[in-house]
């Protein structure tokens, strides 16, 4: 009956997402996710600033990682029990304030404490992509995620980019004022056109939180899609962190402004998001997921054999994010659908367990690259996607 009430909330009209309340969004979330990113380039001029050592800078500046996974694990399920326009607008303020107190740090513990307050609050974008689980049609769900995705994809791709940019234009500390501004007003559209009716939850937050791990290993259908989403997402950031080593290193010995262009090769993935979206609503997840993964798994190999030739290498890192941005939109889609009673839950335990993937493959990728080299490293990610292509495959045979 909750499903049937559910699946009766959607029919109605003014509780769908229309295109402007979409839009914004996915701006939101692209802000948002960038903001975990923007410092990477300057933390040398940070350091400088602060008076601080630059491997202490560097650890501060992972912080917002680790509070974004804080956030996926504390913050994603209240979408599921709080007024959507409240809950983003909230979260979206509370980014701005964390980012204005980075800005105007004067040690390693204030900018440390801004930055994990803003990664914290940065996993609202996961957020939107419950939401649009929530309030649109199933024949709409897939495009309205990958449009969402987009922006979180794009914030990804370009954070790195504007953030160094902008750093250099104005200094890091208006960049991050900059930012924290954009994300105030955007939870002020935020608060103006999300929709404002309340839910009622059947399980107290704690209990929520809590039975995460438990949803995650007794659902068989959430638990093969995050674990080929963990496997994927592993290969992802492996390769892109062997990539960065490799091309810092002779021969090749690329400044990192020069290297961090490599990155806008990512942009084409950012559309395929909004292409998968549309086929997962066509054609079904699993068949987006497995071409998305069979291409990944291709240019992997490719990428080992062509770091001498650019065009090449570029070409197929492109198709490489491509093929797992599209993999990860249909099978977050498909996730989403799982209880349209409970979409926050179930996004919050698969972006858990797919975050966990990811950072094994950062965390790796420069043991890997000393240990077996640049061809070494895209064999890797290419054997993780294909066990990420088996698990699609079991996949298949659960019942959505």
């Amino acid at each position: 009956m909750t499903q049937i009430s559910s699946a009766l909330q959607l029919s109605n009209p003014s509780r769908r997402l229309g295109g402007f309340a979409i839009g914004v969004l996915t701006l939101a979330a692209a802000v948002a996710t960038s903001t975990s990113y923007v410092l990477q380039p300057v933390l040398p001029t940070v350091a400088d600033d602060i008076d601080s050592s630059l491997s202490v800078v560097g650890v501060v500046a992972g912080l917002p990682i680790a509070g974004y996974f804080l956030g996926l694990v504390l913050l994603v399920p209240l979408a599921d029990r709080s007024r959507s326009n409240r809950l983003i607008a909230s979260h979206l303020a509370v980014l701005g304030g964390a980012l204005a107190l980075a800005a105007v740090a004067s040690g390693p513990v204030m900018l440390g404490l801004g930055l994990f307050v803003s990664g914290l609050c940065a996993s609202t974008g996961a957020q939107m992509t419950s939401l649009v689980g929530r309030y649109t049609d199933v024949s709409r769900r897939g495009r309205a995620v990958g449009t969402v995705t987009a922006g979180i994809s794009a914030g990804i791709v370009l954070g790195r980019i504007v953030g160094g940019a902008l750093a250099e234009w104005v200094g890091w500390r208006m960049m991050l004022a900059d930012f924290a501004v954009v994300s105030v007003l955007l939870g002020v559209g935020a608060l103006t056109t999300l929709p404002r009716d309340s839910l009622t939850p059947s399980k107290g937050y704690a209990n929520v939180v809590a039975s995460l791990p438990r949803l995650a290993w007794t659902n068989r259908a959430l638990r093969l899609s995050a674990v080929s989403g963990a496997l994927w997402f592993f290969s992802f950031s492996l390769v892109w962190v062997g990539l960065s080593l490799a091309l810092a290193r002779p021969p090749h010995s690329l400044s990192p402004g020069t290297i961090g262009l490599y990155s806008l090769a990512g942009l084409l993935g950012v559309l395929a998001t909004r292409i998968s979206g549309r086929l997962a609503d066509r054609v079904g997840s699993a068949r987006v997921v497995l071409s998305g993964l069979l291409l990944a798994g291709a240019c992997s190999l490719v990428m080992g054999f062509s770091l001498e030739t650019t065009p090449l290498l570029l070409v197929s890192l492109a198709l490489f994010d491509a093929g797992l941005f599209a993999a990860q939109v249909a099978n977050q889609s498909r996730v989403l659908s799982l209880d349209p009673t409970r979409p926050a839950q179930f996004n919050s335990a698969y972006m858990a367990v797919y975050f966990v993937g990811g950072t094994a493959g950062a965390a790796l990728g420069g043991v890997l690259m000393s240990l077996i080299g640049w061809t070494g490293v895209t064999v890797a990610g290419a054997v993780a996607i294909g066990a990420a292509l088996l698990v699609t495959i079991a996949t298949r045979t659960t019942d959505k």
